[in-house]
């Protein structure tokens, strides 16, 4: 006999586990997720650091939400998620400029250099600082919501691949694993598989592109101060920052991929360290590990969220590309109160009542200004 529940969301990252943490104890929730592992791809895979001037004006309103949230969690509990820690860009004048936003101001070659000792003096022309920007202690994070879902009554299940799914009366039947599921609301929060559990459920997929994003834990021979900004070209060729005694590296890349799990390309690590060398005094000795995550967009770089307005009951949480983290508070406040008010405008309703909780207007004001409608 399946399994009934108000909300199944498909996906165990960030997204997934944020919304089931704010949605448990409102409604009867499941979250399911085909790995063994929660956030097991992307999730585990983040640079760790949230910040306001990085993406479109959207992702930087959903990014101060996001912020707003965490602090105040942080303000109650003894473990913060949050570590002060700026964002610097450097480049040329123009490519500053073109990547700099309201959150970033600019500062002197002379004070970048102040800032971050290891840059080598002429290699940028202009520099800009977002000293609003943090460090996430995103498996803290990620923990928190899976305990906070499950100490709410909701259900998680792992290596539960969806393998089936499809509308029945006023919701959905779902085959994940060996278990089967009668829900009101079905999530997809499936990240780089996305649209391809649109395509199972039988509704038309948004195209979402996943991209390839490699780092790296490097060792140096000087270490960078702890507070030392994040540093990132804003060409979009690398960025580094602070790990311990190490650095985090990243080569920057955004090439198409399919949904996988991905791994280092043969050069790209190694090419990476050859130019930061160049560029900076760090001195990369080693390469202590690498991966490679993916970050998962639609057309227009803004994140999908909302009921699709074809398929009654299918929620869209996905197209997070490179900000699930410093989206995710945001986001989750702002499905869980679509959900629970069951706005669906395909004419469905949620199995279930209730309101919003909780003031939501600004997410809902940046996403609409964007995109009316997800398939827009």
């Amino acid at each position: 006999m399946a399994a009934r529940y108000d909300v199944l969301i498909v996906g165990g990252g960030i997204a997934g586990l944020s919304l089931a943490s704010a949605l448990a104890g409102r409604c009867s929730v499941v979250l399911v997720e085909a790995e063994q592992e929660l956030a097991y791809h992307t999730s585990s895979r983040s640079a760790r650091q949230l910040i306001p001037s990085y993406g479109p004006p959207v992702v930087q309103e959903l990014t101060v939400r996001t912020l707003e949230l965490l602090a105040a969690r942080d303000a109650e509990l003894p473990e913060p998620v949050l570590t002060p820690r700026s964002f610097m860009l450097i480049g040329s004048e123009a490519e500053v400029a073109a990547e700099a936003s309201g959150h970033m101001q600019p500062i002197t070659v002379e004070r970048a250099l102040e800032l971050c000792p290891a840059l080598k003096p002429g290699t940028f022309a202009a520099a800009g600082l977002d000293t609003g920007s943090f460090g996430c202690n995103a498996p803290l994070l990620l923990d928190e919501h899976r305990k906070r879902a499950l100490a709410a009554g909701a259900d998680i299940v792992t290596g539960a691949r969806v393998h089936s799914a499809q509308r029945l009366g006023s919701g959905w039947q779902v085959g994940a694993g060996a278990e089967g599921f009668e829900v009101g609301v079905l999530v997809n929060a499936a990240g780089a598989w996305a649209d391809e559990l649109a395509v199972l459920s039988g509704v038309e997929k948004l195209g979402l592109q996943p991209y390839r994003r490699t780092a790296a834990i490097a060792a140096v021979e000087r270490p960078l101060p702890a507070a030392t900004p994040m540093v990132a070209a804003a060409d979009n060729t690398f960025y580094f920052r602070p790990d311990g005694r190490d650095v985090l590296i990243s080569p920057s890349e955004t090439v198409p991929s399919g949904p996988e799990d991905a791994r280092p390309r043969p050069g790209d690590v190694e090419r990476l360290v050859e130019k930061l060398n160049a560029f900076t005094s760090l001195g990369i000795t080693a390469v202590r590990r690498a991966w490679t995550g993916l970050r998962t967009e639609a057309a227009d770089g803004i994140p999908v969220a909302g009921f699709d307005a074809e398929a009654a009951g299918f929620y869209w949480l996905a197209g997070q590309g490179g900000y699930g983290f410093q989206t995710s508070s945001a986001l989750a406040e702002f499905a869980a109160s679509q959900i629970l008010a069951g706005q669906d405008p395909s004419g469905g309703t949620a199995s279930f009542g209730g309101a919003a909780d909780g003031p939501v207007s600004r997410t809902a004001q940046a996403l609409a200004a964007t995109r009316w409608s997800i398939r827009r």
